[in-house]
């Protein structure tokens, strides 16, 4: 096995919105000369890898998810030579890019979809799902209460188009041989411009909802031949480039999405990050321990992606309905902080009331649990969310900088014109939760964040090992052990607000000797064998076990 090629599994991945990071030219919008003047920062951060939220051209009624075009930028973040420009110096960095691959449907404004419904007789009215009547058979709104239903009469076609996101997305039919043959096309553009890979979005949609598409299309249902159809693309024309898949269903169908390997390399770990939560809520080790065991075995070469937050909701509906509600009432107590009745609608440190070192101890854990580990931008510094903001929006606000300079330092424009407000006051307005600050406090979210990633780096152990859970005689202490290829990390997080004390007593241990890496508290003292462990509130302590110890 290469490891080159294999690289994601000990990733550091940093997600990002390129219109809200950095502007450079003064219109209030970030673009990808201001990404290219943060690469030294995220560099310095530990980032090996950055995946970019869409920059397509869009009509921006989804956050970018509304495509308009596939093979270009939007004019607000620049231009394909200001990408390639970025790419370059991404590339000059060690830096990986990812960018998304929005593929289960266009905007409505679509050159596709406005020729499709232009005529039956278009030569791309079988790129999307048709259909007399509305069928009662094609699934849910997926933002139920924004959306009551998932077909929309269209006057000028004569006929109801499907749509399991927004009206103004209509679905894909990627049953057709010439829109998958276009998926591939669309792949193949961008991996000839560098990027590393892709991240797909709502990736269910493209396989499970067949049953209007079967029908249209005149072949097989996609189902999950569509998968193997792209990896195979994707190995054949880069091969060591990723899929990395936003996939939230049930664990036991999970392996379909995997494959023998020959699918998705990467999905993300719902079930492990709600598991966390509930977790969290609780400040017991129990349901992460129950996350850890629902997870399916993976083959070699795939690989979870874990979060704490990112772009979207936090959704909860793989937990049962008095699970939910724990975690509502611990996080989001105010219905306003809700959203779909599944998810929460908030950032981490105002969930957990701006509390450092719950934040920390949460962020030593994403990077202790197998599993490469995703940040979001703003997770470093521990920025919060702005609810008087519309849905999701609320979690979509600019980087925060600077506290001196304008904007937070994201932009010189107005106020009225920025992409998103800045978040200004309270405990959480930029005047207090920013890099520069951070960036001179040795104990501040970010200076632990970036130990974390060094750390991270020097144990590929996590990524390629195998997890075992270290029973402990306190219920707020999760500890356990990652092995690969003889080298063991051992991590252990302490829940609760109260100190802990556990005896490290695990058949693993043997007679190796114990070398600290970090901990919460930065006394980094040895640990002795079998002996007592203490924690404190909200404590974390990482620790390599080494060789065996003679004469023991």
């Amino acid at each position: 096995m290469i490891l080159s090629d294999h690289w994601y599994k000990n990733a550091i991945i940093y997600a990002l919105d390129v219109e809200k990071y950095q502007d450079s030219d003064g219109d209030g919008v970030g673009d990808f000369p201001g990404l290219v003047r943060r690469l030294d920062y995220l560099s310095g951060l530990g980032a090996t890898c950055l995946w970019l939220l869409p920059f397509y051209p869009s009509p921006m009624r989804d956050n970018g998810y509304d495509v308009r075009d596939y093979y270009g930028v939007d004019e607000r973040h620049g231009t394909l030579g200001t990408f390639v420009e970025f790419m370059r110096e991404a590339e000059e960095r060690g830096i990986r890019v990812l960018m998304d691959l929005v593929v289960n449907h266009t905007s409505n404004e679509h050159p596709w979809f406005q020729s499709a419904r232009s005529s039956p007789d278009s030569p791309h009215r079988n790129w999307y799902v048709w259909s007399d009547q509305p069928r009662e058979d094609t699934g849910r709104p997926v933002f139920p209460g924004e959306q009551d239903r998932v077909w929309t009469y269209d006057e000028k076609a004569g006929a109801y188009y499907l749509h399991h996101f927004y009206s103004f997305q209509p679905d894909l039919n990627v049953n057709d041989a010439q829109v998958r043959d276009e998926i591939k096309r669309v792949m193949g553009f961008w991996l000839e411009l560098g990027v590393s890979g892709f991240r797909v979005d709502a990736a269910p949609f493209l396989i499970e909802d067949t049953s209007v598409r079967g029908q249209r299309g005149g072949g097989e249902e996609p189902r999950f031949e569509l998968l193997g159809e792209l990896r195979e693309f994707l190995d054949r024309r880069r091969g060591d480039a990723v899929l990395l898949a936003e996939v939230n269903v049930p664990p036991d169908r999970v392996p379909k999405y995997y494959g023998d390997g020959d699918r998705f390399q990467m999905l993300f770990n719902f079930i492990l990050n709600q598991y966390l939560f509930l977790a969290l809520a609780r400040q017991e080790a129990a349901p992460l321990e129950r996350g850890l065991r629902e997870l399916p075995p993976l083959p070699p070469v795939c690989q979870w992606a874990n979060f704490i937050r990112n772009h979207d909701e936090l959704t909860l509906d793989r937990l049962d309905e008095q699970e939910r509600q724990e975690v509502f009432d611990a996080f989001a107590p105010d219905p306003h902080q809700r959203i779909y009745g599944r998810g929460i609608r908030r950032r981490l440190p105002p969930m957990l009331d701006g509390d450092q070192r719950r934040v920390a101890m949460t962020y030593s854990l994403l990077f202790t649990l197998p599993g490469t580990p995703i940040l979001r931008y703003g997770e470093e510094i521990g920025m919060g969310e702005d609810l008087s903001l519309p849905g999701r929006e609320s979690v979509r606000t600019p980087m925060q900088w600077s506290s001196e300079e304008i904007n937070a330092g994201f932009s010189v424009a107005p106020s009225e014109k920025l992409a998103r407000p800045m978040i200004r006051d309270g405990p959480f307005g930029f005047q207090k939760v920013n890099v520069e600050a951070q960036e001179r406090d040795r104990g501040s979210l970010l200076s632990r964040i970036e130990q974390m990633t060094r750390a991270r780096k020097h144990c590929p152990e996590i990524g390629w090992g195998r997890c075992e859970v270290i029973k402990t005689q306190d219920p707020s202490v999760f500890a356990h052990a990652v092995t690969w290829q003889g080298q063991t990390l051992l991590a252990a997080h302490n829940l609760s607000d109260r100190p802990a004390e556990f005896s490290l007593n695990w058949e693993g241990l043997g007679k190796r000797a114990l070398h600290p890496l970090i901990s919460d508290d930065g006394h980094e003292d040895a640990v002795k064998l079998h002996g007592q462990v203490r924690l404190n509130p909200y404590g974390y302590r990482w620790v390599r076990a080494g060789a065996e110890v003679a004469g023991r």
